[in-house]
């Protein structure tokens, strides 16, 4: 898949991060290991050179695993000499780029796993990625803390029984505070008019999500927008990504299949539903008689415990905001090449908020923005519905 990048190029791209944005820069007496990674690893840094397509990524055989794995231990070794040898005013302009290069490996690390199930979903066999993330107590969990605190399933009249929280609305804070770490997107802090809504206390569940499918949910074209149904009617969609179908040869069973890193599993109804995208999260919504919040309702009913508990902010998907990704007033990308980092990607994406179960843990927090373009469906995305107070 193009927008995917196999394990070994991960690897070496977040010790690439380290070496072209901080070593490179900041350290005059640093070696490279091979000036041809400048080149190979390069993701989308325009000011820092050419790069190798991103679509052809999977057809890297070399360098070899054993050849990433020492370019790897070569930054390494260089970072820790660098950060040990900067003098003061050295250390004062790179330690936010250490910082940031930190947090960028947190975010590959997901990816290693989102990518390498896709990889995985197209060989027939569909092999297991690992039982180590498989949960005792939920057989189709994809991650061991998938999802501890689920619901059980609860339809009312075939649509989900919700319980909703409420939320007053007016004036609201929004946006990082300055304290501690946060991507440049999520400033700068401001102020955001919220009219009363009402959000969901939990994430919808696969069970849900099934009785969609069942009431022919990816038939009806006046659920989706339009670009959504042209998505359902080019892919062929039936179901979320990773859903095996009564009956398919690929695990025949009476009942639903998911496959996932831990391999194929039962669908367990209670599970939060995840691998949407936004055309499916959107079209669920408006089945189900609510729609997505924005990702400033979301934000405030996560900084707002006294008006109700919202579960499963974290932890468990990545949930689809009915936001554009756009920048904050005032918003300034940070200076130098990491300028590219997120500001050049405000267009034609929306924003999801939380974190999901293959999130490292710490990584995130209420004002990161994470953001895909709305027919990705290879991510740990789910549901959380809104509706207006007045509904």
């Amino acid at each position: 898949m193009p927008d995917a990048s196999p394990t070994k190029w991960h690897l070496a791209h977040t010790a690439w991060f380290f070496e072209a944005v901080v070593l490179s820069s900041h350290d005059p007496g640093y070696e490279p290991f091979d000036q041809r990674f400048f080149h190979l690893f390069n993701s989308y840094y325009e000011s820092l050179g050419p790069r190798h397509p991103r679509p052809h990524r999977g057809l890297l055989t070399r360098p070899s695993h054993d050849e990433v794995m020492a370019y790897r231990g070569h930054v390494d070794r260089a970072m820790l000499r660098f950060m040990e040898t900067a003098d003061d005013e050295t250390w004062a302009h790179s330690c936010t780029l250490v910082e940031l290069g930190l947090n960028h490996e947190e975010q590959h690390q997901e990816l290693i796993l989102t990518d390498i199930l896709h990889a995985f979903s197209c060989n027939p066999l569909l092999p297991a990625y690992s039982t180590a993330y498989l949960a005792a107590d939920s057989p189709a969990s994809t991650l061991a803390h998938a999802a501890p605190d689920a619901p059980s399933l609860r339809l009312v009249h075939g649509k989900p029984g919700i319980d909703w929280v409420s939320h007053p609305g007016g004036i609201v804070n929004v946006g990082h505070a300055g304290e501690g770490f946060a991507f440049d997107n999520e400033t700068p802090r401001h102020k955001a008019l919220l009219a009363p809504y009402l959000i969901a206390d939990r994430l919808v569940n696969c069970g849900e999500y099934a009785a969609f499918i069942a009431d022919g949910g990816y038939e009806r074209a006046s659920l989706w927008l339009s670009d959504g149904w042209a998505a359902v009617q080019a892919g062929g969609w039936k179901a979320p990504i990773y859903w095996i179908a009564p009956g398919d040869p690929r695990a025949p069973s009476d009942e639903w299949q998911v496959f996932g890193l831990a391999g194929v599993r039962p669908l367990d109804h209670a599970s939060p539903v995840t691998q949407l995208s936004f055309y499916e999260a959107c079209a669920y919504a408006l089945w189900a008689g609510a729609r997505l919040p924005t990702e400033f309702e979301w934000e405030a009913a996560l900084s707002a415990p006294e008006h109700g508990r919202v579960t499963q902010m974290t932890g468990h998907a990545w949930q689809w905001t009915r936001s554009s990704y756009d920048p904050y007033p005032g918003f300034k990308p940070n200076p130098g090449a990491v300028a590219e980092y997120n500001g050049k990607f405000m267009v034609s994406q929306l924003v999801l908020r939380g974190g999901s179960s293959a999130t490292p843990h710490g990584h995130t927090r209420a004002t990161y923005r994470n953001f895909f373009p709305p027919a990705t469906r290879w991510q740990f995305s789910g549901v959380r519905l809104a509706k207006d107070a007045a509904c």
